[in-house]
């Protein structure tokens, strides 16, 4: 066996040697002319790339649009799930809103807990897959303060009509001040397979988040981060939880006051089509069956667990903080009192039926659709148990043209009966391509009319008192895009009536003026030199000072980047990021509602400035980030201690170092 084994290897040895000599342009025996074409020649064949690479594409559920998977390096928040244009409370994973406004437009039952959906994993973000070979992405973030951050993808397809994968994220942030650690975990289960006829298809998730986010309250005195006594911020007291002897740790999950939010997902979507069939044969053993829709029955369930939950639980040595209940939520809680808890539980089950007809059997791209929806509702509140139900019907044309030229959307819904009866939601979107060079021109309308999110209901667990009567919100939003190389613009105007809101820490309020927003973006890209380039976005918002909803007259991010390919395969880029927004009256935050709320203190702060450093060779991507450089201070000594604030009393950190990684794996 050994002897042939080492004959194999000689000869092909041999071989690749002898293959390797070149005469007259070609490779084979010196002194002759070979001709690979020729059947009679012996050689090696040039290897096939393609054979070897990967081909990943994904499609969001209800679009028809397939996307490649992005391995650019030139942003950070590419490889970060906080996007940029978030104001969040100084550790990540903290609650969080964003910069630029947008309204929440969600009709029916919503439980209203959303400074936490940044770091969810959704519905309509769920991605179905295509890959001609297993492909595999983990990136794994470290940061100072003993943070870290996993992030696994796995996608496959065993057969051409069959995929399946999964994705997982977990977030871990000590923080920098007491009881600020947060811990959030999310999972998604998929798969999406195709007959072999091509009628039937299904599309299938299990998803599910965890959300556990220590709350402190904010730092009780600002006048404390410049006290000497606090040159550790560990030891600065804050408003909400036990300080004493208090050791950040990343292994511990543990929320002892503080927001633990949580909902799981199942998904299954089901179709059968009708229309004409046809087949190719590719060889005398493989059919390739075609099948054109016409008529398409379809069928959507879905089951989600919601649970929000704010919980103060007594430690060792510690007591129930009373006086701050009393003086931020008016509510007594007496001093004996092991556990203090709010929570508001939901489960939802909806079955919606829809058909879909196909007036071009040769473009899945226009269809007329018509369906209808039942919503099977349970609320568990401190008063007890409710049960809900809606009937909504809706319906959506869309055609997007053989030629790509064109793209027109429009959709809507109605909820005719149950709990949200009179909501609507009306969608049209047209988008003209008109060449390479001017790119795409795009106009979208939308209106809804949403009864306000359930946590402003008196019969929500978070209701302290607060039974005003609530109209339902209406908005309306315009807006023109245009996409080129040379330049993304985008123009919005927003109107709201009876806009729903927090007034305070507990109180809520509606505002019943019409609020009008004006939003102008722009974003382009610089070439300075053949390798400098500049990276420009802003966007200006303007609205009547009176309304309750805050923002930066001007919010800008910039990034001057050194890019370069270096030993064929060495892809570089390097700079520095900054972030500027005018100063505004930045909201507050309420620990125990986990919402935000307007507050008449203007915070101006520096610019934020960031130093990066990313590189990717083949499959493999590493990235250094410094953040905060803002915060250098030299007034007693040398610091990075000039800290910007995110709230009243919430401070982001001095200087921090994110290191990462992420790695593509083709089986």
């Amino acid at each position: 066996m050994n002897k042939l084994l080492l004959t194999l290897i000689a000869f092909l040895v041999a071989q690749c040697c002898y293959s390797q000599e070149e005469t007259n342009g070609q490779y084979g025996r010196p002194g002759n002319n070979v001709n690979f074409n020729s059947q009679d020649s012996i050689g090696f064949e040039h290897r096939d790339d393609a054979k070897d690479s990967v081909t990943v594409t994904f499609r969001y559920l209800d679009s028809i649009r397939s996307i490649k998977l992005d391995y650019g390096i030139n942003d950070f928040y590419k490889y970060y799930p906080l996007p940029f244009t978030m104001q969040y409370l100084g550790n990540s994973g903290a609650a969080a809103y964003s910069f630029i406004f947008s309204p929440n437009t969600k009709t029916g039952i919503d439980p209203g807990f959303h400074a936490f959906d940044i770091y969810k994993l959704t519905v309509e973000g769920a991605k179905f897959y295509k890959t001609n070979r297993p492909f595999t992405q983990i990136n794994y973030q470290l940061a100072t303060g003993k943070e870290q951050m996993i992030n696994i993808l796995h996608t496959q397809s065993p057969r051409p009509n069959l995929n399946f994968g999964f994705e997982y994220r977990l977030l871990n942030a000590p923080g920098f001040f007491v009881n600020q650690n947060t811990n959030h975990s999310n999972y998604r289960l998929y798969s999406n397979y195709q007959g072999k006829r091509k009628r039937y298809a299904a599309y299938f998730f299990i998803m599910n988040n965890s959300i556990k986010n220590s709350e402190n309250g904010g730092i009780v005195k600002n006048s404390y981060l410049d006290t000497p006594i606090y040159n550790r911020r560990f030891s600065i007291p804050v408003n909400l939880s036990f300080s004493k002897n208090y050791n950040p740790n990343p292994f511990n999950s543990f929320v002892s006051t503080g927001n633990q939010n949580k909902d799981f997902t199942i998904f299954l979507r089901q179709s059968y089509d009708l229309g004409k069939k046809d087949s190719v044969e590719i060889n005398d053993s493989t059919t390739e069956y075609l099948f054109y829709s016409k008529l398409r029955f379809q069928h959507t369930f879905a089951y989600t667990n919601y649970s929000n939950t704010y919980i103060d639980t007594v430690l060792s040595g510690r007591t129930i903080d009373a006086p701050l209940y009393a003086d931020w939520y008016d509510t007594t809680i007496a001093s004996t009192t092991k556990k203090f808890l709010v929570a508001d539980k939901w489960k939802i089950i909806s079955n919606d039926f829809s058909v879909l007809q196909f007036p071009d059997t040769k473009n899945t791209g226009q269809y007329l659709l018509a369906g209808a929806k039942l919503e099977n509702i349970k609320g568990t509140f401190s008063p007890g148990s409710k049960t809900f139900f809606n009937i909504v019907v809706h319906g959506e044309y869309r055609n997007k043209t053989k030629n790509k030229l064109w793209d027109i959307l429009a959709r809507g819904e109605f909820y005719t009966a149950g709990n949200n009866s009179g909501d609507y939601s009306v969608y049209a979107y047209l988008t003209r391509f008109f060449s390479n060079r001017w790119g795409n021109v795009g106009i979208t309308f939308q209106n809804i009319n949403r009864t306000p999110s359930y946590i402003f209901n008196a019969g929500s667990s978070f209701d302290f008192g607060n039974n005003i009567p609530l109209a339902k919100e209406n908005i309306t939003i315009i807006k023109a895009t245009a996409d080129n190389p040379f330049v993304n613009l985008s123009a919005a105007n927003y109107l709201i009536t009876n806009y729903t809101y927090f007034k305070n820490y507990y109180q809520t309020g509606q505002f019943s003026r019409i609020i009008n927003i004006l939003q102008l973006s722009a974003s382009k890209k610089i070439a300075l030199t053949k390798r400098w380039n500049l990276y420009a976005e802003a966007t200006v918002q303007l609205t009547d000072a009176s309304s309750p909803i805050r923002l930066p007259l001007v919010f800008t991010r910039s990034r001057l980047a050194y890019e370069n390919l270096l030993f064929k395969n060495l892809y570089i880029c390097t700079g520095l990021e900054v972030k500027y927004y005018t100063p505004f009256k930045v909201y507050d935050y309420s620990p125990l509602m986990g919402q935000f709320f307007p507050q008449d203190s203007s915070i101006s702060n520096r610019p934020d400035v960031n130093a990066f450093l990313h590189f990717r060779i083949r499959t493999f991507t590493t990235y250094l980030r410094i953040e905060n450089l803002n915060t250098i201070n030299f007034s007693d000594g040398f610091g990075f201690t000039k800290s910007n604030f995110a709230a009243p009393h919430y401070v982001y950190p001095g200087m921090l170092i994110r290191l990462g990684i992420q790695w593509n794996f083709v089986n």
